[in-house]
């Protein structure tokens, strides 16, 4: 069977502007996106009459995970406003992973991480997370 992996490259991390119509600005220079490791809590519910004394569990609250990217740093920009931006919001904007298939991973999410780095002998880069609040949302290529 013929492998049906692929690269990364051309997928875009787009994040909500806040003004209405909802607009997506692409993030610029991404050279690493991490989508959400979605995890979901187990609770024990193992009693005194359990089973021949085997553990139960019973399944818990889900949680959508934080998303994480690193790009180039370009002080002043598109992205690094909207990012400082998005650091100061009090409500999570709309964000959309766009996979170079046509696939999309949509979520809500808190800018909790903004790290720009500056080394003296390499391009300077940045670090971001983001919290997803609530289910996220798949769509596949139509």
């Amino acid at each position: 069977m013929t492998t049906e992996a692929r690269i990364g490259h051309g997928a875009k991390f787009r994040v909500a502007t806040p003004e209405a119509p909802t607009i997506y600005l692409d993030l610029a220079e991404v050279t690493n996106i991490g989508p959400p490791p979605m995890t979901r809590d187990v609770i024990d519910a193992t009693h005194m009459d359990s089973p021949d004394g085997w553990r139960e569990f019973i399944a818990g609250l889900k949680d959508g995970g934080e998303a994480s990217i690193t790009l180039n740093f370009v002080p002043g920009g598109a992205t690094d406003a909207r990012l400082r931006e998005m650091q100061t919001e009090l409500e999570p904007s709309p964000i959309k992973i766009a996979f170079p298939s046509g696939s999309e991973w949509g979520f809500t999410a808190f800018c909790t991480g903004y790290t720009p780095q500056m080394p003296v002998d390499d391009k300077m880069t940045a670090d971001c997370t983001f919290k997803v609040t609530g289910a996220p949302d798949f769509t596949d290529p139509s």
